[in-house]
């Protein structure tokens, strides 16, 4: 990422913590009159009246969750943070705050720490959200991320997964699956390059998927296009580990199986193609690949007519009793047993 060798570069040491601190965050602007106070003091100042609060945190560590050959610092500011607001939209609940803390090792000027600082600006400016803390800190293993998002929401309208009821319908938002090929393309050309490093890639026909990858979207619209068409889902979960994965957690908090219908997953036409290039089977990507950031929820049957033809969302299965099982259904209508392959940061593979 610091290949220029021109490029000024300021040393951390410079500015110091605080000084880095009152740097990097003047520039952030204030979206909530929940914050009372943000950055700047011992500790950050909410008021939420009546409603209640969400919490989440997700921590990103340099070469476990990302690699800075190929994510520009930008990308990973902004992706860092939609990480954590796709926890909160989850939840049903509409995210306010973030605190954002570092790790750096001294190989990081402080015109890198900038362009990082700029991508979770422009995701704060965007999501009208308010940065309201964190910390800095050194680091002797590359650059670690720590984010803790803040929302709100009414106790009637916060979703968990524990609430799914056998018969409710199984939902998905956008698609699923470009994320991952996002990633295989990237650590494709990753190779390529160290084989032959005047080569320069074509990733035009790549661009939806090293989009999803680099900068994924969190779904904050759900919630407001489900209250039009007045629905409240029975459950949420956000699919950040795999499709698979994440039904089973459903399953698991509400004590329910689930039957889901191979043919009803959406795939954008560019995972198709990018799934035959490399000879991957869509279906196993979809279900295992994860970080597309989509969100998963249940809802009544009876709501099926207001939801069945928006775009925003795909019916692809359906709950049951906990009895039978969580299975898929192929194209073939057999029925095998879901398992979850998604991302497990704890794995002991390479």
């Amino acid at each position: 990422m610091l290949e220029d060798k021109n490029q000024e570069r300021t040393s951390l040491s410079e500015l110091g913590e605080f000084g880095l601190i009152d740097h990097l965050t003047k520039h952030f602007k204030i979206h909530h009159t929940s914050t009372v106070k943000g950055v700047g003091d011992d500790a950050a100042i909410l008021n939420f009246s009546n409603e209640q609060v969400v919490v989440t945190t997700d921590l990103l560590i340099e070469g476990v969750h990302f690699d800075l050959s190929y994510v520009p610092l930008k990308h990973l500011g902004y992706k860092a943070v939609m990480v954590n607001l796709s926890d909160v939209y989850a939840m049903n609940a509409e995210a306010t705050q973030i605190t954002v803390s570092i790790a750096v090792s001294n190989r990081f000027p402080l015109e890198a720490i900038e362009e990082l600082y700029a991508g979770i600006q422009t995701a704060c400016n965007n999501y009208k959200v308010d940065l309201v803390g964190g910390d800095t800190t050194s680091s002797n293993v590359g650059l670690v991320i720590s984010v803790t998002a803040l929302g709100k929401a009414i106790p009637e309208e916060i979703t968990k997964r524990s609430t799914a009821k056998a018969g409710d319908l199984l939902v998905v938002s956008g698609d699923v699956g470009a994320a991952y090929m996002g990633l295989q393309i990237l650590e494709r050309e990753k190779a390529v390059f160290k084989v032959n490093p005047s080569s320069q890639p074509d990733l035009e026909q790549y661009s939806y998927l090293i989009e999803r990858q680099l900068k994924p979207e969190a779904r904050k619209d759900v919630k407001s296009i489900l209250q039009s068409l007045e629905v409240l889902p029975t459950s949420m979960i956000d699919v950040s580990d795999g499709l698979s994965s994440e039904i089973l957690h459903i399953c698991k908090n509400s004590g329910v199986g689930c039957n889901l219908y191979e043919d009803k997953i959406p795939l954008d036409p560019q995972v198709i193609s990018s799934c035959e290039e490399f000879e991957l089977d869509s279906t196993t990507i979809a279900l295992s690949g994860g970080e597309d950031y989509e969100l998963l929820f249940t809802i009544k049957q009876e709501d099926f007519p207001k939801i069945k033809a928006n775009p925003n969302f795909s019916i692809i299965g359906h709950m049951t009793e906990e009895k039978e099982g969580a299975h898929l259904i192929t194209r073939a209508n057999t029925k095998i047993p879901l398992i979850a392959r998604g991302w497990n940061a704890l794995s002991s593979e390479d």
